[in-house]
């Protein structure tokens, strides 16, 4: 299997689908969105993009099944599957903010090999194939050097349906506040990732997270030399709805601040 060939013509799915995204912008109306769960919006776009890429993906890997957010009735498979978000920042969309992505991963059993996010409005491609690295529109990307949490960027996602850690979660908060540079919220956690990637960011942490939210993201963010662990510094991030991603050089420092605040609620 070529994960190189089959990389880059993810990306061009990703880029057709998100001109088709950009487009309807500004034809969107309060009729066209649905809450699907609490303060979980969808929309006709984010359906409609889904189906165009499963389109496209379906003859890229014979008998991959599928794991996507809009349409859970579709079969996996048994050794390959794709991840797929077709709209990650729907939120974002809705309102007219500028900030949303296309996710695309490609899991063989339980191993990463393909990650792709695309964040459509300022036409960014990261991308990265397992062993070969990771990429923002054709150019190596790396984490970033920082090695302090008092000289970093903090991103973190804020819980919109499961509010049982939320206590800890704001005590945490609170801290990064005093204790790092500062703490961003963008609503995309494909392009957390991405951006911790390519060192915009030094950690991105959240919990509440789905598959599809994650599994491009944490294998562009490995390829760039940083770590993904869950809040317990295990590997079920990706199925396990709790996330980590660093530049490594201050994982062991946020991790155990985290701890301190989660205590034994993780």
């Amino acid at each position: 299997m070529n994960l190189e060939h089959i990389t880059l013509e993810v990306n061009k799915i990703c880029i057709e689908t998100g001109h088709f995204i950009k487009s309807q912008v500004e034809n969107l109306s309060n009729q066209d969105v649905i809450e699907k769960g609490v303060h979980n919006l969808v929309t006709f776009v984010d359906k409609e993009s889904e189906k165009q890429i499963i389109t496209a993906l379906v003859p890229l890997v014979k008998d991959a099944g599928f794991i996507a957010e809009e349409q859970s009735n579709l079969p996996r498979g048994d050794e390959y599957n794709w991840i797929v978000d077709p709209l990650d920042g729907t939120t974002n969309f809705v309102h007219g903010i500028p900030l949303f992505s296309i996710s695309i991963a490609l899991m063989k059993k339980d191993e990463l090999l393909i990650g792709v996010v695309y964040e459509i409005n300022l036409k960014e491609c990261f991308y990265a194939w397992k062993g070969g690295g990771a990429f923002l529109n054709g150019k190596p990307i790396h984490v970033s050097g920082t090695d302090k949490l008092d000289n970093s960027l903090v991103a973190t996602g804020f819980p919109y349906y499961d509010y049982s850690l939320l206590d800890p979660y704001l005590s945490l908060f609170k801290d990064l506040m005093q204790t790092s540079r500062g703490v961003r919220r963008l609503g995309s956690a494909a392009v957390d990732l991405a951006y911790v990637a390519c060192g915009r960011f030094e950690l991105f942490y959240e919990y509440g997270l789905q598959s599809w939210d994650v599994a491009a993201g944490a294998l562009i963010v490995q390829e760039a030399g940083g770590m993904v662990t869950d809040f317990k510094k295990g590997n079920q991030y990706i199925f396990g709805q709790q996330l980590i991603a660093s530049n490594i050089l201050i994982h062991s420092e946020f991790t155990c601040k985290l701890q301190e605040h989660f205590k034994n609620k993780t």
